[in-house]
């Protein structure tokens, strides 16, 4: 089955490891994305002089920005770069398209080449410049953007180390010579210049492989919720006891009033509020980040390590829990041969899955360390992974007006059903069954859907029973409850026959 660059190149998932690279799915993006961090902290020159370009490149955008010579059609050149989709790995649910950094980044990075970057290359406290300072201080602008606009700059890089995998282990019919645009960065002329590279091509486009060196998931190493998390550590770090001072009675003076409930008890600030007073005292005295990018510096050897876990993980997961349930399905069922209208199909995949999970090892695939991944945007990725061959159309996230559905199988106009996915913890599963399905179905033009529920313990079960037994869905066919507990399976390799 070919799912992942291995299986569709023909290249032990050893190699690729032994590479450094990662081995992507090529049927979705998986959520992985280049933290600047990495690269900028690691000893190998080659990464450091990438880290350097970017610098060169920043400092080219803040000279601009300060002489005002940038229109809105510079800032479409300059800043607004296409997604590098080609690396499979990012935040989209949907196959490997997304939107890249737009117009709104490219304002709030622009107007703050005059702002906080006007002396990015003049530090004083950290050792360098970090483009994720800007996620620290602006709204909106979050890892995703931050990570699209490094991966344009190092897309040279990216196509140089693909291509040289490539030429030594893939065979010559899959690859394509291809003029990429948008590779390096011509300083006389400001433009854009196009190269030219041997590249392995899939379904009419080239893939691009990155090192696992330079991946993580959740969150760069810099970010806004470490550094409110850690703001206090922040404060007490800075050598200046003036502005140590100024920083503590400003954050105070933030907090609203001393309050005491009915029984005289002091009411402590909430997270919210004390979100609200760190963004007041960075406003008000920015260098406090400085000081904040320094720790993480100092701290770069458990960036490494801690991405570096984080990277096994979803390997782990995405890769290979998903091959072996997928080569599990291929032995044990007819979960790939099964032919009939998309309801028909999407219901008897569904009990396959159902199976698998709960009665041959299958429920392995939702945990991490002893505990459930509780996380429905994990479930969906999972799940599209499982259901990629089919001569139907599998559509996730389709969005017809009223709001995504998880799942809308299709062949042709008039034979379309949708799935929709939920954890048994969801607070909002009772509304959620009783109307989302429904609405999506008169947004589609469909009366079929099936709605699947997983659970996690037996509290869980007997909850979302009680809730279908409430809506009288306790028996309703295409509701279907998928028992992911672990406290009650038998390993497969165990079971006395």
């Amino acid at each position: 089955m070919k799912v992942y660059f291995s299986d569709v190149f023909n290249v032990k998932q050893a190699v690729i490891e032994k590479y450094g690279a990662f081995n992507i799915s090529l049927i979705n993006d998986l959520p992985l994305f280049i933290d600047p961090f990495l690269i900028f902290n690691s000893p190998r020159k080659e990464y450091q002089r990438l880290h350097k370009e970017i610098l060169k490149y920043v400092a080219f955008l803040r000279d601009q920005s300060v002489a005002k010579t940038v229109n809105e059609g510079l800032l479409r050149s300059w800043y607004c770069f296409p997604e590098v989709k080609q690396t499979w790995l990012g935040f989209s649910e949907v196959g490997n398209s997304g939107r890249g950094p737009g117009m709104e980044f490219a304002k709030a990075l622009d107007q703050n080449m005059v702002g906080v970057f006007a002396d990015f290359d003049k530090q004083s406290v950290s050792k360098s410049p970090h483009l994720e300072k800007l996620c620290l201080i602006k709204e909106n602008i979050g890892r995703d953007n931050i990570s699209d606009f490094v991966t344009n700059l190092i897309k040279g890089h990216l196509l140089k180390y693909t291509e040289t995998f490539a030429k030594k282990h893939i065979n010559q019919s899959n690859l394509k010579k291809i003029a990429v645009p948008h590779v390096e960065f011509n300083y006389d002329t400001s433009t854009w210049i196009t190269k030219t590279y041997e590249l392995p091509v899939f379904d009419n486009d080239y893939v691009l492989l990155t090192p696992k060196g330079l991946l993580t998931k959740d969150d760069t190493w810099i970010n806004k919720t470490d550094l409110y998390g850690r703001f206090q550590e922040i404060v007490d770090s800075v050598p200046n006891g003036q502005l140590r001072s100024q920083l503590n009675h400003y954050f105070n003076s933030s907090l609203p009033a001393p309050r005491k409930n009915k029984k005289g008890k002091e009411i402590k600030p909430t997270k919210l509020e004390i979100s609200s007073a760190v963004n007041q005292v960075i406003k008000k005295y920015p260098k406090i980040l400085d000081y904040y990018l320094r720790s993480k510096e100092d701290d770069g050897e458990n960036a490494k390590a801690i991405s570096s876990e984080k990277v096994t993980e979803a390997k782990e997961l995405f890769v290979d829990e998903v091959s072996r349930i997928i080569n599990n399905l291929t032995a044990n069922t007819d979960f790939y041969k099964m032919s009939g209208n998309t309801l028909d199909e999407s219901y008897k995949r569904v009990l396959f899955l159902k199976d698998v999970i709960e009665n041959k090892d299958g429920y392995r695939i939702f945990y991490k360390s002893g505990e459930p991944i509780k996380n429905e945007k994990y479930l969906h990725i999972m799940f599209r992974l499982t259901w990629f061959a089919t001569k139907y159309d599998v559509s996730p996230e389709s969005n017809s007006g009223r709001g995504p559905v998880d799942y809308k199988i299709s062949n042709g106009a008039y034979d379309k059903s949708l799935l929709e996915f939920k954890l048994a913890s969801n607070s909002k599963l009772p509304q959620n069954l009783q109307k989302q399905v429904e609405i999506y179905k008169k947004g589609h033009d469909t009366d079929k859907a099936i709605k699947v529920v997983l659970f996690f313990s037996k509290e869980e079960e007997l909850k979302v029973k009680k809730t279908l037994e409430g809506l009288g869905l306790l028996n309703e066919k295409y509701v279907v409850l998928i028992d992911a507990r672990r406290d009650n399976k038998i390993s497969a390799s165990k079971v006395k026959m």
